[in-house]
Order: C-alpha cells, then sequence, then structure tokens
C-alpha cells in the first residue's frame, strides 16, 4: 500500500467516524473509492456523500499536491457516484467483493 493510500483510508475512517458511519469494508482504486459502511437511516447519503468527497479532496490538494499536476482539468472526483443499500443476507458477499478489489 502506497503512502498516498494509506493517508486516504486513515483521513476517511476520521471522517467517516465523525458523521457516525461504521466502515464495513474499504477499498482504495487508483480512480475510486469502495465503501461499505453502517449508518443511521436517517442520514442523507447524497450529503454525506459530498462533504467526503469535497473534504477528502480538499485535504489530499493540500496534503500531497503534486496530485493536482497530474489530473485532468484539476478535479479529483466525477460528480456521480453510487449507493445501494445491501441486507444481512448479501452484507458478507458485497464485503468480500469490496475486499477482493486490489488483488485483480
Amino acid at each position: 500500500m502506497g503512502k498516498i493510500e494509506s493517508d486516504v483510508k486513515k483521513y476517511l475512517n476520521e471522517m467517516l467516524q465523525s458523521l457516525s458511519m461504521d466502515v464495513i469494508a474499504m477499498e482504495v482504486m487508483p480512480d475510486h473509492i469502495h465503501l461499505l459502511v453502517n449508518c443511521k437511516p436517517q442520514l442523507r447519503l447524497p450529503d454525506a456523500v459530498k462533504i467526503l468527497k469535497g473534504n477528502i479532496a480538499r485535504w489530499l490538494f493540500l496534503s500531497h499536491p503534486e496530485i493536482k499536476e497530474q489530473l485532468w482539468g484539476g478535479h479529483l472526483w466525477n460528480p456521480s457516484y453510487f449507493v445501494a443499500t445491501v441486507s444481512n443476507r448479501s452484507l458478507e458477499q458485497v464485503a468480500g467483493y469490496i475486499n477482493s478489489q486490489k488483488n485483480k
């Protein structure tokens, strides 16, 4: 695991904790992040995603300014994201998928 990846995981864990979200599985990929979290149903996910993406981008650009030079247009994230709920039956399968992503 590289320095930037480990820094992102640490920072992301801190942010998720501040939003009362418990990490079940996480994998940082070169161009996206997989997250499986447990959160309160009252949490507005679009707001949480916006906070996470914005804070991580700002923090990364301050901590690792070399990243911005490698990006097209200086933007870290595409504005899209995918969110889905999982049941107790599919939780293990989704966690396994996320945990297997680095092995591909």
